[in-house]
């Protein structure tokens, strides 16, 4: 998938309290990606955030 043209495979997922799943983000960078997910985990409220890679076949 891409935005604009730019390949952005990295995504950041939240997980709220009750177990529902939203797609926070695309960016181009795993790196990217974790520094984006640490920093709003770090915020103490009920929620995950991962970093998941998209598939090629997902594309």
């Amino acid at each position: 998938m891409n935005e604009g043209g730019a390949v952005l495979p990295w995504l950041v997922i939240r997980q709220d309290g009750n177990g529902n799943q939203y797609r926070v983000g695309r960016y181009a960078t795993e790196d990217e990606a974790k520094r984006i997910a640490d920093s709003l985990d770090g915020r103490g409220q009920e929620r995950l955030y991962w970093v998941e890679r998209v598939s090629q076949a997902a594309r």
